[in-house]
């Protein structure tokens, strides 16, 4: 494959997309495809996965995998991933697979071998202007992204997904870390997760688990949740929080979506196929009943001759290539069908369903931090992402199938709380659609992430998080907003309720007769405004979810209840299980590929024989490498190749440039936004309204003879928006619990524990909430418009915190384990009406004088009266009515003061 045949293959396909764009413009008005830019995105990308296909494995990861180069104002720095790192992963994977587990891959040792002269190494991604604001403030930085990219586990790279990654980093004001991990199918199951698990060591080296979150796209996100099930398991601490973008969780296919046909997606719904090779695919079960006569025939010539000669130890034997596959039997139209290949190409068939590979299949997916999960409405992935999600929060619901369920599942089950998960189901987008970075939908689903991200970082720090608020400069903004200005009727069939009275009616209009394609249901609407804004406050967790609709445009719906989604209604027992319908599409297709290069496999074959009889190195007893793993076809005698330098691919620069064409746009726009506000600043303090002309042209020629300008300048605080945790979570149903989280009587009477600030707080917050119910039916803006912190130590410029509305004097953050922590004088006063029981807890009780209690000793020893059943401090109550309470005298004690005298005038 190279950029001429790629192109002469996508050019027709891109020139008909673009006739036919313009010709069904009114047919296509409503889905994403009217923007002309996502339609020809994404039939560029369904042509190129057709006209791979064509070609082998070996060619398609080549051409993916190619040099691209990175922007001017990106900084990448390429590390490498420390060799005892790479022990310890591969040790708590071994455990996590356990016995039965190391005995179905095959091995503890052969997925930890490599290519020679060759180390696992992982990229730096940071915007240029973030690195250098965080030099000069000595900042290590307290948010990383570690992103695992996707591409069926077999092709892409970190090169052709940088653009991506990039604007995560952009948008987070963070660092991103990308490991360029291993591709099946010459290192397939567990090779990959093994890599990823040693990144994530290696970042526990310099960043606390706080600082992180994880991201990944397709088979990224399903590696992504492979990881965090094992750190769970294994104890390592969690990152806080990760970002699923349409993970693929289920390699078995069991779901309704993936046997229907998904027209607005480019993922082939056959499944993958490529030209025959030495990787792909593997012997099939015939071929390897061939192979095993031959190393049959060569044990008994060698044994023979010399069975103990060192130079043919390395032949394999009957074990080396017996039982590698499982056949897979499936009734199709009353038949039965066996599959005696290979059908994906991360792992064997019998390991499809492994839980590490198949995370639908784990027995819970609680005890997580927080995720969010992006599905497209129209991939064919989506249902088992939509079960994903709810299997999250809702683990004792959602069990796996009966024949699975032993007593470890069911103690997994019980050990870990539901995990926190934010699930937004995209209208009509495709698979992974912030692939199309260039377009409006992936606009709102990068802003979605960073919002989701920052929640993130800030609520497990406990602190407040700026990122970037650039829809005013953005240059997909003020494309879509002018194209989105048109009529009325468009925005109101789009799925936008906020428009006048006249479409409400014709919302109630249209759930009275159904809804548009029994999709839009606004008659329960929660949220109407768009999540494009980055930093708008995430809405609360209901059991442990938030469950959302998403337009192409932003617009929030709620999402159908459960019951109403196919992917949710499934008979668990059928989960897991290959349905007739994906294997009568994946066959049809290899029938067709099978004539098409029967020349080419027969050549494959006999290859294999020959290099069958030149033999094998073997790794040892017990250690059995699938039949595609480049691991188990080490040629005696004949050392592995080592790895080629890349080469710069033109194709894949210029898809990455058009990718990363918005952020450079977007830049510059800012660029320009800033220079005007220090043009005004400048014009404002030399006077009001004076005009210094020389003056502002010398300072213009100082800042663009200023070296490196561009790359350094930092984002002004205007174009930054706060994020923190308004406590969407409740502490007690954190998403982020492990077995190590700490839970009981003890922690739940903390938490009770009441103030008169509590209560003050409480009626504050009844007050709004009361104020903006009014609001709303009278569509005015209500006191909960602006977002407000529940209880931050202080804000961010070090002023006071502000609480519903209430201007706080002092911290209110206290420890749980103090109760008098952090006490002063007006938090004393606001307590001076309750009382702290034997455990601690705060009780009211009946104000009696007290007249044998000195205030002077008891103020001294406070805190040897937290378990007294008085307060020194106290109110007396009247004796009686209309009584006055005896007056008390302080009197101050004497201090030895030299006095000063007056000088005499004069």
């Amino acid at each position: 494959m190279n950029t001429a045949g790629v192109g002469l293959a996508v050019t027709p396909a891109v020139l008909s997309t673009l006739f036919s764009h313009y010709v069904s413009r009114k047919r296509l008005r409503h889905q994403p495809t009217a923007q002309i830019s996502y339609d020809e995105g994404l039939h560029l990308i369904r042509k190129f996965l057709e006209y791979a296909s064509r070609h082998t494995v070996e060619d398609f990861q080549a051409f993916t995998a190619q040099w691209v180069p990175h922007p001017q104002w990106v900084k990448v720095d390429v590390v490498e991933i420390p060799q005892d790192e790479l022990t310890r992963a591969a040790s708590l994977l071994q455990e996590q697979l356990g016995p039965e587990g190391i005995r179905l891959v095959g091995g503890r040792e052969w997925w930890q071998w490599r290519k020679p002269k060759t180390t696992l190494q992982a990229e730096w991604i940071e915007m240029k202007a973030d690195y250098h604001e965080r030099k000069k403030k000595a900042d290590p930085g307290n948010r990383v992204m570690l992103y695992v990219h996707g591409g069926a586990y077999f092709f892409g790279s970190v090169d052709a997904h940088r653009y991506q990654i990039q604007r995560h980093a952009r948008k987070l004001k963070a660092r991103a870390i990308a490991p360029r991990y291993r591709l099946a199918p010459q290192f397939p199951f567990p090779c990959g997760l093994h890599d990823c698990l040693a990144t994530y060591l290696y970042l526990l080296r310099y960043q606390e688990p706080k600082t992180i979150i994880l991201a990944g796209d397709s088979a990224g996100g399903g590696m992504v949740l492979s990881m965090l099930v094992t750190l769970r398991d294994r104890g390592i601490p969690l990152p806080a929080g990760a970002v699923l973008i349409s993970p693929w969780a289920d390699l078995t296919h069991s779901f309704p979506s993936v046997a229907g046909e998904c027209p607005l997606d480019y993922i082939p719904v056959s499944g993958f196929h490529h030209k025959p090779s030495m990787a792909w695919p593997p012997p099939d079960e015939d071929e390897l009943a061939e192979l095993r006569k031959i190393a049959i025939g060569q044990k008994k010539d060698l044994g023979s001759a010399d069975a103990g000669s060192d130079a043919r130890s390395g032949v394999p034997d009957v074990g080396d290539v017996a039982d590698t596959t499982t056949c897979l039997s499936v009734e199709i139209d009353g038949e039965f069908v066996q599959i005696k290949e290979q059908i994906q190409i991360y792992a064997t068939n019998h390991l499809i369903s492994h839980p590490l590979v198949s995370p639908v299949l784990q027995s819970t997916l609680g005890g997580l931090p927080p995720l969010l999960i992006m599905v497209g409405g129209e991939e064919i992935l989506r249902d088992e992402q939509i079960y994903l999600a709810h299997k999250c929060a809702n683990p004792e619901a959602y069990l796996p199938p009966n024949d699975t369920m032993d007593d470890a599942a069911r103690e997994l089950i019980g050990k870990y709380k539901p995990t926190d998960v934010y699930l937004q189901v995209w209208d009509g987008l495709c698979h992974v659609a912030p692939t199309l970075s260039f377009t409006s939908p992936a606009k709102y689903q990068y802003r979605a992430i960073s919002q989701f991200g920052a929640w993130a970082l800030a609520r497990a720090q406990k602190t407040e998080i700026d990122i970037l608020d650039d829809d005013a400069i953005s240059f997909i903004s003020s494309r879509s907003s002018s194209s989105s200005s048109s009529s009325e009727s468009e925005r109101e069939e789009a799925g936008d309720p906020t428009n006048s009275a006249e479409a409400a009616g014709k919302e109630k209009q249209k759930k009275e007769s159904g809804g548009e394609g029994g999709r839009t249901d606004t008659k329960n609407l929660d949220y109407t405004k768009s999540i494009g804004k980055a930093g708008d406050p995430l809405p609360p967790f209901k059991d442990h979810m938030i469950r959302q609709r998403v337009t192409t445009r932003g617009i929030v719906f709620p999402l159908p209840p459960a019951e109403e989604l196919p992917g949710c209604t499934m008979d668990r027992n059928l989960i897991g299980v290959v349905k007739a319908g994906t294997v009568r599409k994946w066959l049809e297709h290899k029938k067709r590929w099978d004539t098409k290069f029967a020349k080419t496999k027969r050549r494959v074959h006999e290859e294999r024989i020959r290099e069958m009889k030149a033999g094998y190195e073997v790794f040892g007893e017990g250690e059995f490498p699938p039949p595609s793993a480049l691991a188990g076809r080490r040629r005696i005698s004949k050392p592995e190749p080592e790895g080629k330098k890349k080469a710069r691919s033109l194709g894949m620069s210029l898809w990455s440039l058009w990718g990363s064409k918005h952020d450079e746009i977007t830049l510059h726009r800012e660029q320009q936004a800033e220079d005007g506000r220090e043009a005004a600043d400048t014009k404002e303090a030399e006077g009001q309204g004076a005009d210094d002309t020389q003056n502002k042209q010398g300072k213009e020629k100082e800042k663009v003879s200023r070296p490196g300008f561009l790359k350094t300048k930092s984002c002004s605080h205007s174009h930054m928006k706060t994020v923190r945790d308004e406590s969407q979570v409740q502490e007690s149903s954190s998403g982020a619990s492990s077995s190590k989280t700490g839970t009981g009587p003890k922690a739940d009477e903390a938490d009770e524990r009441t103030t008169p600030m509590d209560d003050l707080l409480a009626l504050r917050r009844k007050q709004n909430e009361d104020s903006e119910s009014a609001a709303q039916k009278r569509n005015l803006l209500s006191p909960n418009d602006i977002p407000t912190t529940p209880a931050p130590d202080t804000g961010v410029m070090g002023k006071r915190p502000f609480l519903d509305g209430i201007s706080m004097p002092f911290s209110l953050g206290k420890r749980k384990d103090k109760v008098n922590e952090g006490d002063n004088a007006s938090t004393m006063t606001l307590n001076s009406n309750l009382d702290l029981d034997r455990t601690g807890a705060l009780t009211p009780r009946v104000l009696t004088p007290n007249p044998d209690i000195k205030v002077m000793d008891s103020m001294a020893g406070s805190a040897a009266h937290v378990g007294s059943t008085s307060t020194p401090l106290a109110t007396p109550s009247l004796a009686s009515p209309g009584e006055r309470p005896e007056l008390e005298r302080f009197v101050t004690a004497q201090e030895d003061v030299p006095v000063v005298a007056t000088p005499k005038a004069g």
